[in-house]
């Protein structure tokens, strides 16, 4: 789908106000104290919600590039569900709605994506085919190798691969597949397995 001369415009005008915003670079930045106070705000957000889930910050161009972005970040494979199936796009909307100063940054980045892959193959990042997606991310994927002219871009994906990850590590699926096994009752405790001691050079009954 090639985007319009409007489409075009709108993005590259969306890129450049990012790039010249003061505070864009603070702004990308996403700490674990950060992903604690997003996933811990959406928590109880979710278990206060009784209406269907409405969409607050991303468009609807910018939801369908979230949604596309987030499942080749976490795709669907044998051990869980991809990024959208946990819920993703849903945490990233309510957390950019939550946090004002993270909006331009993350809008940003994602009509510098539709910037890039137009520029490249003349389409945006939805119209794109997989490799050529995978192209545009494979260049902006690595901090340590920072190509000419892409430094926004790196900035931006790994966020968004933080933020990714956030959502998706905290809700039910992510837990699941992480196979965390805390929080569950224990009514006859054994005391540490024996091969635990074991690993760590330890008889047990020295602990």
């Amino acid at each position: 789908m090639k985007p319009t001369p409007s489409d075009t415009d709108l993005t590259r005008r969306t890129v450049l106000k990012s790039l010249a915003a003061a505070p864009a670079a603070a702004a990308l930045t996403w700490t674990e104290a950060d992903a604690a106070e997003a996933v811990a705000k959406h928590a109880a957000h979710r278990l206060a919600q009784t209406a269907p889930f409405q969409r607050k910050f991303f468009t609807d161009h910018e939801w369908e590039t979230v949604r596309v972005l987030v499942d080749l970040i976490i795709p669907r494979d044998e051990r869980s569900g991809s990024a959208t199936e946990a819920g993703v796009p849903e945490f990233m909307d309510f957390t950019l709605d939550d946090q004002p100063n993270r909006r331009d940054p993350i809008r940003g980045g994602l009509a510098w994506l539709d910037q890039e892959c137009t520029r490249r193959f003349d389409k945006n990042f939805v119209g794109a085919g997989d490799a050529e997606r995978r192209r545009v991310l494979d260049d902006v994927s690595w901090p340590t190798k920072v190509k000419p002219g892409m430094s926004y871009g790196i900035s931006f994906f790994n966020t968004f691969r933080d933020l990714t990850a956030s959502g998706f590590f905290t809700s039910r699926m992510g837990i699941d597949d992480l196979r965390y096994e805390g929080n569950v009752s224990v009514p006859d405790w054994k005391g540490c397995p024996a091969e635990a001691f074991t690993s760590l050079g330890l008889k047990p009954g020295t602990e």
